[in-house]
Order: structure tokens, then sequence, then C-alpha cells
């Protein structure tokens, strides 16, 4: 095949120095075709066969491929002929040769069968619309790298999109996610876009019909927002967040970043989205931030009241004051062993109520078969069966977290009273964390050994002055009352005792 550098020697012998073709196609060793096709045209070419190349092991099949990639495309999109399957069939029908040559004269024909898909331009009116679709990305979650599901939304008019984390896809935390994007928005959007997610959708009907899930169109119905879902196989219809979850990966978990928690890790997203808007899109006059004040007065105002985007289920407590979720234990105060109670599971906590009153709240665990304990669900228990306190596993794992000062306090007392008293007096201090926070207890106490030796009601003062800063006792002012000047200070008088004993 002919080089660009053989063209240009040839051009440059004709144009520059004069020579004729017949010279240049001897001198440079070209045909005279070619020095006539190079002077016309500066090229470069592209090499073509003039006949179809020969196919001895495939030739005989070529109809066959043909005729099985017409077949294909008739079939449902993700059940169509590949390459693999072709190779196999006409394998079965005698084929000798490999799978790549297959591949090779397949593909060419494939592409040239399919249309390019073709779309038009849209534009949204503040407030009206928004998309929401589900991605997947890896982060290191205290130092463990595990893949997160994000939870995406976006405002079709200004571009403003919402990104949170979630360790799966469950119904609580597409509700959770809901929640937040509106409190990031500051407002509700009138009509939202979907897959057809089974946290929202029961069955797909004919046409645009949908059978809702009732806790979704309960969900929908306190915001009263519209639905809207894509076509089955058709994202494109929601093209817009679709081409989010790429851009969240690249742009705000690039390289994958290094949290203790879920709940740094959407700080971090919440904060890359709003510096985000500092952005101006491709033919807009004004940033995603300009644009978001405009649609914020078009949005639907958000309720005074949250809705509880939770699952709830009813439980009953076992012996040992907990109650089963998800194959994991979580404890609840000893009084209201074998009571029925309700169970709401958030994304991240675990809350547990009596009637309507919150007995227990804990973060939600995401392993298998783990007790979560709250020690000071015990104390009650503990305070009447002392005996246990070595051994108790909610004190046990309590202690291995507690200042060391609580050791201690808790030795001080034994060695005060050694009957057991100081045990059931530490038991009693240990109670104080209902009422008050942990910070405050361990302040107290290490306020109570400055003065001497520490115990409940020293603490417990202590305490409740902090709290209530006005219960600390004033001098009293005796400046207008001279009969009372020296009360208090006169000396000891003995004798008056031996009189007492005397006179009885």
């Amino acid at each position: 095949m002919i080089k660009v550098e053989d063209i240009e020697a040839i051009r440059r012998a004709y144009f520059i120095e004069g020579l004729s073709m017949r010279e240049i196609a001897r001198t440079l060793h070209h045909g005279r075709r070619l020095v006539k096709k190079a002077i016309a045209d500066p090229g470069p070419y592209q090499y073509q066969l003039r006949k179809p190349s020969a196919a001895p092991v495939l030739g005989p099949y070529h109809d066959r491929i043909n005729e099985l990639l017409i077949e294909s495309e008739q079939q449902p999109r993700k059940q169509r002929y590949t390459a693999r399957r072709i190779y196999r069939l006409i394998r079965d029908e005698g084929y000798q040769g490999s799978e790549s040559t297959v591949r090779h004269y397949a593909g060419p024909i494939r592409k040239a069968m399919r249309r390019p898909d073709a779309y038009l331009p849209l534009e949204f009116d503040p407030g009206q619309d928004a998309q929401m679709d589900w991605g997947e990305a890896t982060v290191e979650i205290g130092g463990k790298r595990q893949k997160v599901q994000l939870f995406l939304m976006r405002l079709n008019h200004s571009r403003v999109r919402f990104v949170m984390a979630f360790p799966f896809q469950k119904q609580e935390a597409f509700f959770e996610g809901h929640l937040q994007a509106f409190r990031f928005f500051d407002g509700v959007p009138r009509r939202i876009t979907y897959d057809n997610l089974k946290t929202a959708v029961y069955r797909i009907l004919r046409g645009r019909n949908r059978q809702e899930q009732e806790a979704f169109v309960a969900f929908r119905s306190y915001y009263l927002f519209e639905s809207n879902y894509c076509t089955p196989g058709e994202g494109h219809e929601k093209g817009g967040v679709e081409s989010d979850v790429g851009y969240t990966r690249r742009n705000f978990l690039t390289p994958v970043p290094k949290v203790g928690s879920f709940a740094e890790l959407n700080e971090h997203l919440q904060q890359e989205c709003q510096q985000d808007t500092q952005r101006r899109m491709r033919g807009q006059e004004q940033t995603i931030a300009e644009l978001w004040e405009v649609e914020k007065a078009q949005l639907l105002p958000l309720p005074a009241t949250e809705y509880p985007a939770c699952a709830s289920r009813p439980v009953k407590a076992n012996p040992y004051s907990q109650v089963v979720f998800e194959t994991n234990r979580y404890s609840v105060p000893a009084e209201y062993v074998g009571r029925q109670l309700v169970l709401r599971a958030y994304p991240f906590r675990v809350e547990i109520l009596f009637l309507d009153k919150v007995i227990a709240s804990h973060e939600r665990c995401f392993e298998r078969e783990k007790d979560v304990l709250d020690p000071l669900h015990y104390l009650g228990l503990l305070s009447q069966r002392p005996g246990a306190f070595e051994h108790a596993i909610p004190i046990r794992r309590w202690r291995k977290t507690w200042p060391p000062v609580y050791e201690k306090l808790l030795e001080d007392l034994r060695e005060r009273w050694p009957d057991g008293r100081g045990l059931r007096e530490f038991i009693a201090i240990l109670k104080l964390h209902r009422e008050h926070p942990a910070e405050d207890v361990e302040q107290a106490i290490r306020t109570c050994f400055k003065q001497g030796s520490p115990h409940l009601d020293s603490i417990r003062l202590h305490l409740r002055r902090n709290r209530d800063p006005e219960l600390l006792a004033s001098p009293l002012d005796l400046a207008g009352r001279p009969k009372l000047q020296g009360v208090g200070e006169q000396p000891v008088r003995l004798a008056q005792y031996d009189r007492l004993l005397g006179a009885s």
C-alpha cells in the first residue's frame, strides 16, 4: 500500500521540480496510473478490496450466519444471538473453523443492520420534573473496601443532582433517599420518573399502566407528587439521571474515598453535590445554582413533619430482653420482656416502640447473627442480681470502652463497703447515664475524686449543679442582722454535755 510520504514525493516532483509523469514513474519506481492519481488527489488512500477474499472454511456458512442474524433481531433484546452462540450452532452443522472468524464476520453485519438511536433535545419547566435512579460504587468504610448503593435524583430544569449512599436498595432506603433529596432541594418536584423498580411497582400492566406498591402509594400521597415510569428496557427515557451515575463515580468517588462510616460518606457526597451547583452547563448563561433558585419557587412545599421512612413489624421481647430482626438481636429494657412491641427499621438505625413510646434505639447492624446490646437496658435487672456483674455480657462489653476513672471508682467503693454495698452503689451510679450524658457523668466522678471519696449522692449533686447552676448555695448576707453575726462561730462548751449527763 502506498504511503503518504510517497504521495508527497510524487507531488513535489511534479509541481515543484517540474518533472513529467513518465520521469517520476521511472525515478520513483511507481506505476504511471498511481503517479497520475497522486497528482490529482493528495490522499491519503484507503485500501479497498476489488473482490471479496476467499473464505474456504467459513464461506459455505455465510448464508446461514446471515439468516441467524436476521432472526436474532426479532428476538427480545436480552435474548439475541451472541457470536459465540452462532459459532456453536454452525459448529454443530459441520463448521470446522474458529470462533474468532465467526465473530469478525458477524460483527460488521450486525452493526449495519441496526440503525443508531436518535433522540430529541428536551427542555423542562421549573419545578415540574425530576428523575430518580440507583447506581453502584466501591468505597472503603472503616478500612474495609465494599460496594455501596447510590440513590440519585436530579431536577430536570436546573440539573441539580442529589446523591446518597446506602448499604442496600430496600424500601426504607428508597424512602429515606427521597426525604433527604427533598430536604436538599428545599421542596418536592411535581413529577418523578422511575425505572420499574420493585420498591415502587408491584406489577407492570398493559401500556403505561402499573400496579404500584401500597407503601409507595401512601408515601407519594403524603408528598403529593406524581410518578412516571419508563418503558421496560428503555432507560434513555430518563437519560439525565442515568448519565449522573457515571458522573458521580468519576467526579465524586474518584479516587476511592476512605471514610469511617456511611454518615461521613454521605456528608462528603452532599458537599460534592453542593459544590457542583457552581458549574455552568453548556448553552446556559446562568449557573446551576442560579437556575436552582428560580426552580425552588415552583417546587411543592415540604410538609411540617416527615414521612416515617422505615419498615415496621411486630416483635416480642425474649427472656434476654432482645427482639430479633434480620437474624440480629437488639436489646430492650428488661421490664418489657414478653411484651408485644413494634420494630421500626430505618436505613441506618432500628427503633423499638411500646405503644407510641420509643423504648430503645440502636445503630442498624448489617452483619448476621449479631447481638446489639445497650448496657443501660440491663442495669435494673443487674441491681436485683449484682452477683452477675462480672459475667453479664452487656457490662463486659461496656467495661472495654468506659473511662479508666470508672474502674477506679468501682475499686474505691468496694474497698469502702466490701460487703456488697459498694457494688450496688456503683450500679446505681451507672444508672445516672439514663438521665445524663456520659461526658457529664465522667466529669462529675472526676470532680468528686478531687474533693474526696465519691459516692452516689455527691455525684448526683454535681450533675444537678451542672444542669442547673442556680442550685449553687450563695453566702448569706447578715449585714442587716447584727444579732446573728456570731452564729456558728461560738466556741464549743463541753461542760453543757456533762450537765446533761448528770441530770439523766
